[in-house]
């Protein structure tokens, strides 16, 4: 029986790769209504993760009425669906069409020359866009971290996607941080998205609109380590496809202290979440480590 499930698993997974690479070739519009249709249907069926959706608006959302946080999670659902639509093009369909939907503005100055960078890239649904633009425009080396998935077939799809354009290593968590670093100081860009609750023994508590919220401190540290500027990447889903917008460096970033860092960076990533709120990765419990004492928000 374990065997026949496992054989089950494998057919479902490798039928839905094969959709995927399907879809790859239809019409944006078209592709774009199934997320529609997609979304719908799990912001209906899904009722743990929409539970998450409204505690997170609850709380960071509480001018809002009991209407419009209705409306913005189900547009949340909608481009959650539609991103993960998306991979199907971003990861299968010929190079020019990618480049044709995958449009890079904004300071992208910033990203030449062989300068220590640190890409801040927040939990945006565009976020695999944003690492095929980039691949795309500027084919520089680069890095991330990864966390490997269960699914082992789900997992080479997603590297193999990832890696599809220009030249991203990917390390793993167990690697630790001296690679990565030895990297950021060679002149390999670092993506990094650190707007996570990894847990108290990985995590600072700062402030998220105006709710302590645990958050990995790395974004200082590798700025710190690699002696390196932080730039923000902003990924936006639009209508013909994606605009990936990159931002000046900080100027004054990082500073002597790492928590008031990570609290800089939090109360930067809330206004630009308040330029694409229903774009933002909800879904995931944000609020989920609560300082001691204090109840669970789920």
């Amino acid at each position: 029986m374990k065997n026949f499930g496992q054989r089950a698993g494998r057919v479902t997974t490798l039928g839905g790769i094969a959709f995927m690479k399907g879809l790859a070739y239809l019409p944006l519009p078209v592709v774009r209504a199934l997320g529609t249709a997609l979304g719908w249907v799990l912001y209906g069926l899904i009722g743990g993760r929409r539970r998450v959706v409204h505690a997170n608006f609850s709380v960071c959302f509480p001018e809002l009425s009991k209407a419009a946080r209705h409306k913005l999670a189900l547009q949340t659902f909608v481009y959650f669906s539609q991103a993960w639509l998306d991979r199907s093009w971003l990861w299968h369909a010929p190079r020019e069409c990618v480049q044709k939907r995958v449009r890079l503005t904004g300071a992208v100055e910033e990203l030449a020359g062989t300068a220590p960078t640190v890409i801040f890239l927040p939990h945006f649904v565009g976020l695999d866009a944003a690492w095929a633009g980039m691949a795309l425009a500027m084919p520089r080396p680069s890095t991330t971290i990864y966390t490997d998935q269960s699914n082992k077939l789900v997992d080479q799809w997603i590297l193999q996607g990832r890696q599809r354009f220009g030249h991203l290593r990917l390390f793993g968590r167990i690697e630790g941080v001296k690679p990565i670093v030895a990297a950021l100081r060679e002149g390999q860009p670092l993506y990094l998205l650190p707007d996570m609750d990894f847990g108290p023994d990985e995590s600072v508590f700062v402030p998220f609109y105006g709710v302590q919220a645990a958050t990995v401190p790395s974004l200082s540290r590798f700025a710190r380590l690699g002696r390196a500027k932080v730039v923000p990447l902003l990924p936006r889903l639009t209508a013909d496809g994606y605009e990936v917008q990159v931002l000046p460096a900080w100027t004054d970033f990082p500073g002597s202290d790492p928590v008031a860092d990570t609290a800089r960076m939090n109360a930067r990533l809330q206004d630009y979440i308040a330029t694409m709120p229903a774009q933002y990765y909800w879904v995931h419990k944000r609020f989920k480590t609560r300082p001691e004492g204090e109840a669970s928000l789920y």
